[in-house]
């Protein structure tokens, strides 16, 4: 048997921020001076990936780059890293997905507003077997849903496992759900999708219901929470001093992916994209603080933890 060329295949987005670094966010009507300006690449997938090539994985991307200048400056930085970025298509005249993101300093939190124009959806017909078949995992997205699904059905033919970062409820998503092994969402998406206001019966539902291996969601500063095997475990989140938070969900779900690749359990899977999360957060932009294992593991064993009661109690 031939064995695969690479360790994660990636379809979904990538995007080109630009980073507005405020003292304070102001007041709604508000009006303040902003101290620098930042751009920076990033995008869910696209930052996932990144996280994984400089931990040492091979890694491919499949998915659309605009012709601007924010299309060039997200492919240099694809390309520094040495991922595959054959199945990328340039897509002229065509702007590259953008963001506007304004980090209060105080706190390092971040507010977004983003835009991204309809003539970098992933042609389904685009996404083929000889595409996914060659890697160990897929990771998907849920934005162009017709073609994560048709990537997601492929990897599950060929055994392949796949993982999904998802925030927002889509149309026929569930068609995605019926083939992911790793469920990776926000802290909103498990009300969102069920409607269930508690996070461990939201849980408890979505795996019942599509049958996935792990069914977890982030939570920001206070960690992960997921559901294997009938059990939940829950893994705090780690205190640093958070300049900014922007990219930090798609570097868990890197680290988390490399976790599963390495063969480890969902405890210390968890607790690594919880360490790689905290560390991107000490530095500007989605992919500027990706740390190394090294690091990332110095932090496990060192860091303070901060544990949010209501999970911890229940898990």
């Amino acid at each position: 048997m031939t064995s695969p060329t690479f360790d994660l295949v990636g379809v979904g987005l990538n995007a080109t921020d630009t980073l507005l670094l405020v003292t304070k966010y102001p007041e709604l009507g508000g009006k303040v001076a902003f101290e620098r300006e930042i751009q920076s690449p990033g995008g869910q997938v696209a930052t996932a990936l990144v996280t994984c090539s400089r931990l040492g994985l091979r890694t491919s991307y499949i998915g659309a780059v605009g012709d601007d200048e924010r299309g060039r400056i997200q492919m240099a930085s694809l390309r520094e890293t040495g991922m595959n970025l054959d199945h990328i298509q340039i897509r002229a005249g065509c702007p590259n997905q953008s963001a506007y993101i304004v980090v209060d300093q105080s706190t390092g939190e971040r507010t977004i507003f983003w835009h991204r124009p309809e003539c970098l959806a992933i042609d389904p017909v685009h996404v083929t077997p000889e595409k996914i078949a060659c890697a160990r995992m897929l990771h998907v997205d849920g934005h162009d849903t017709p073609a994560v699904a048709r990537a997601a059905r492929i990897a599950r033919d060929h055994g392949i496992p796949v993982s999904v970062d998802v925030d927002n409820v889509y149309p026929g998503f569930d068609q995605v759900l019926g083939c992911v092994d790793y469920l990776i969402a926000s802290a909103e998406f498990p009300e969102r999708w069920t409607g269930e206001r508690d996070p461990f019966r939201a849980l408890e539902r979505i795996q019942n219901e599509h049958g996935m291996r792990v069914a977890a969601m982030t939570l920001g500063p206070n960690g992960a929470l997921a559901r294997e095997s009938g059990k939940f475990i829950y893994s705090p989140g780690f205190v640093l001093n958070c300049v900014d938070t922007t990219g930090a969900g798609d570097v868990f779900h890197g680290a988390f992916c490399y976790s599963v690749l390495k063969g480890a359990s969902l405890r210390d899977a968890l607790e690594f994209s919880n360490a790689m999360a905290a560390l991107n957060c000490t530095k500007l932009g989605a992919r500027g603080g990706v740390a190394t294992e090294q690091e990332a593991h110095q932090l496990i064993e060192r860091g303070e933890r901060r544990s949010h009661p209501d999970f911890a109690r229940n898990s």
